[in-house]
Order: structure tokens, then C-alpha cells, then sequence
């Protein structure tokens, strides 16, 4: 006879005491398939927390990583931006030179352009025939020619100097049928002075010539100067002009 096996059923006990003299035993019985449970839903449970404490080590891994990267990286922004300031404190001290040359330049062209202004106008001032055409002592008479061209004749001694009364260029050296010589002498504005007389004549046809330039020297005691001037080729009265400086 072939005797038929039989499962073996297996009990858990848990046993519980106390410490006091008095105290009781008990006993529990507890079936196998709800230790198992709990050893699985423990295992569960001590995975998981492995699990999370090895994804938190990753995660704080990967941040120190992160945060060693942006340390490197502001490292290397600060000494960029030291850099960069001290280039620009460097461009900030070249600025203020040239600004400073600048003002220099810009001095001296203020000051060149009020010299050549004075200059200019003293250019201008020394083109006006304003001037006595004479050096020394002379008498004047003013009076008209038969054409009716206003004129100036002066009276001067013996080594007086005839003079240019403006600074302009000689345009005409001729001879004069009344009073032996005339010179011609173009200002550049318009203005144009006509001397004439007996006397020894100083300058040639195209000469440039200063206000006061030498033009006759008078040979003759009582020498006679016919003095003319011509504002845009029209003849006017020589006393007009000089008044102006006047």
C-alpha cells in the first residue's frame, strides 16, 4: 500500500512576556503567509528608502557639481570684470589726456583764429587810405580839377617824404604833364590813391608797398603833392577818407 503524503503545515509562534514576577505568557499564533507579507512589504519598504538615498546622493552629487561649475564660472567673470575695469581705468586716464589736448588744440585755435581776426582787421584797417600822405609839416588846400575830380594839394618842404596813405600794390608810374610824376597805388577794397608831384619817385609798377611806404621824396623847397582818391573808380574827396581815422 502506497501511503498518501501529506503537506506539513507550518505554524509561527510569537511569544510574548514580561518582566514582572507576576506576569503571563501569551502566545500567538500567526500563519505563515502573513509573515511572509510583512517580510515583503519590509523589504519593499527598506528598498525604497535605498533607493531614495542613493537618488538623493546622485541628485546632491550632480548639484555640488553644478555648484563648483557656476563657482568656477563667476571666478572666472570676476577676474574678466577686474580686467575689463582696469582696461577701462587704463581708456579713462587716455581719454583725459586727449580731452586735455583737446582743449589745448582748441585754445590755441581760439586764440589763432582771434589772431588772424585782429590780424585781419588790422590787414583791413591798413588798406584804408586814412593816412596823411606826408611826412613833416605841409599846407593843404582842398580844390576841384577843371574836370571836376576833387583834389588835395599839399605844400611841403625841401627832403619831406611822400608816403603811402593805405598798403596796397603799385599799379601805375607815370610821367605827369602838370606836376612832373603820379603814382597809382591799388588798395584791394575798392579803394585806389593818386600822388603826384615833382619829386624823386621810390617804388615801381607791380611793387607791393606798406602804409607809410616811401613813394616821392620832395627836392624842391615848396614842393607841391596833388593827392586823389577813387572809391570804385568814382573820384571823392581825399579829406572824406581821412576823416575816418579821425
Amino acid at each position: 500500500m502506497v501511503r498518501k503524503g501529506h503537506k506539513r503545515k507550518n505554524n509561527h509562534v510569537v511569544i510574548v512576556t514580561s518582566d514582572a514576577t507576576d506576569g503571563k505568557v501569551r502566545q500567538f499564533r500567526v500563519r505563515p503567509w502573513i509573515l511572509q507579507t510583512v517580510i515583503l512589504f519590509q523589504c519593499i519598504i527598506i528598498g525604497a528608502l535605498i533607493g531614495f538615498f542613493l537618488y538623493e546622493r546622485d541628485v546632491w552629487a550632480g548639484e555640488l557639481q553644478r555648484t563648483e561649475v557656476e563657482n568656477e564660472t563667476i571666478a572666472a567673470l570676476e577676474q574678466e570684470k577686474a580686467q575689463l575695469e582696469e582696461q577701462i581705468a587704463g581708456l579713462n586716464g587716455e581719454i583725459a589726456k586727449l580731452n586735455e589736448k583737446v582743449g589745448i588744440l582748441s585754445e590755441t585755435v581760439t586764440q589763432k583764429a582771434q589772431t588772424e581776426t585782429a590780424l585781419s582787421e588790422q590787414l583791413e584797417k591798413q588798406a584804408m587810405p586814412t593816412e596823411f600822405p606826408l611826412t613833416g609839416k605841409a599846407s593843404m588846400e582842398e580844390t576841384a580839377e577843371e574836370n571836376g575830380n576833387p583834389i588835395c594839394i599839399f605844400t611841403a618842404s625841401k627832403g619831406s617824404m611822400v608816403v603811402a596813405a593805405a598798403s596796397g600794390s603799385v599799379i601805375v608810374v607815370n610821367e605827369d604833364p602838370e606836376y612832373g610824376n603820379n603814382v597809382w597805388v591799388d588798395h584791394g577794397n575798392g579803394y585806389t590813391t593818386i600822388y603826384r608831384s615833382t619829386g624823386e619817385v621810390k617804388v615801381r609798377q607791380g611793387e607791393k608797398v606798406t602804409q607809410g611806404a616811401t613813394l616821392f621824396v620832395i627836392a624842391d623847397d615848396d614842393g607841391k603833392l596833388g593827392y586823389q582818391v577813387t572809391r570804385d573808380s568814382v573820384y571823392i574827396s581825399p579829406t572824406e577818407v581821412m576823416a575816418i581815422s579821425g
